[in-house]
């Protein structure tokens, strides 16, 4: 008996192959996504079960922002982080830093005048 590779070269659906390298936890997280519209395949929206092949561009949507992914080779079953990413590569841009909001202890009342005034300096509407 043989030790089949997860590695192939030949065409795997989309979710499934977005489940394998780890983009989503679950294929059926993948497959809402790809329902919803998330998953765009070479521009093009796609379905769950549209096959991938490499050399195919993936813009996957997740908490906002695309991340781009270029199939290098299609796996069949999920495989460990380090070979995962080696099934792709990444294209995506570098984030933007974000501002952190500053958070209040619940509880702690009323901001006083000096600390509203302060929250809106975070929140970039300083109109004094």
């Amino acid at each position: 008996m043989t030790a089949q590779n997860p590695m192939t070269t030949k065409p795997v659906r989309v979710d499934s192959w977005l489940w394998a390298i780890r983009v989503y936890k679950t294929r059926s997280a993948a497959t809402t996504a790809c329902r919803a519209g998330h998953v765009r395949v070479n521009g093009e929206k796609a379905k769950a079960a549209q096959t991938v092949k490499p050399g195919d561009e993936l813009r996957v949507r997740i908490s906002g922002f695309d991340r781009i992914l270029v199939v290098r080779q299609t796996l069949v079953k999920r495989v460990g982080a380090p070979v995962a990413a080696l099934a792709y590569d990444e294209r995506t841009p570098p984030r933007e830093p974000q501002a952190i909001m500053g958070m209040r202890d619940r509880g702690a009342g009323r901001p006083t005048k000096r600390e509203r005034r302060d929250i809106d300096k975070l929140r970039g509407r300083d109109d004094y």
